[in-house]
């Protein structure tokens, strides 16, 4: 694999976007999913790319320039600690504004308690052990896709689920090709997401 089509994937498909990704799908790909009035979806996802996208990116580039962390890369286990931790505190506040001012739909708000236990989870294992980020978020979509299809089996998720194993297929080999990760980290990253968005949203939808 080239260089740059490994960094330019591992760019793209960040742990950060997942949210985004996840709440386009719920709001247009599964419209029966939510309730929320057509008329606000387009401001619901604005905001949702705002707070859980822009800001946390702006804020870990922000420790970049203030020589909090020494690299975006992140390679190290350590320089992970400040950044994963600032992310879990303001998605934390974040889930809580939504379901405090913006609980149009009970999956909405959710959805966002899931992804944010999902990144508390791995900031805490972060501590511990240094597992893919990537694999974590683009696995958890995965698994949100799997249980909407099965909920909703009007919904066409079949060719967006292709997508996604392939994406994951792909992030996963740019990490291995960069040295940014062992199999084991990705394997374990890819655990954790797709376990975690898997059982939640299965108990909360079809149990």
């Amino acid at each position: 694999m080239n260089r740059n089509i490994a960094l330019t994937l591992s760019i793209i498909f960040q742990p950060l976007l997942v949210p985004t990704l996840v709440f386009t799908l719920i709001l247009y790909l599964v419209p029966q999913a939510t309730q929320v009035p057509h008329e606000i979806k387009g401001s619901m996802l604005l905001m949702v790319v705002v707070s859980t996208l822009l800001i946390p990116m702006l804020s870990v580039i922000g420790m970049k320039y203030m020589e909090s962390i020494p690299s975006l890369h992140m390679a190290s286990k350590r320089e992970r600690y400040l950044p994963f931790t600032t992310v879990s505190i303001f998605y934390i506040i974040v889930t809580y504004f939504f379901y405090l001012r913006l609980n149009y739909d009970d999956l909405i708000v959710f959805s966002l308690v899931t992804m944010t236990g999902s990144i508390v989870l791995l900031t805490l294992v972060t501590f511990f052990w240094k597992i893919s980020a990537h694999l974590t978020g683009l696995s958890g979509l995965l698994a949100i896709m799997v249980v909407l299809s099965w909920k909703y089996p009007s919904a066409s998720l079949l060719y967006p689920m292709i997508v996604t194993i392939v994406l994951c297929g792909a992030v996963a080999s740019s990490r291995l090709y960069l040295n940014a990760h062992k199999p084991g980290e990705l394997l374990a990253g890819f655990c954790l997401g797709f376990g975690t968005c898997f059982v939640s949203f299965y108990y909360y939808l079809l149990s």
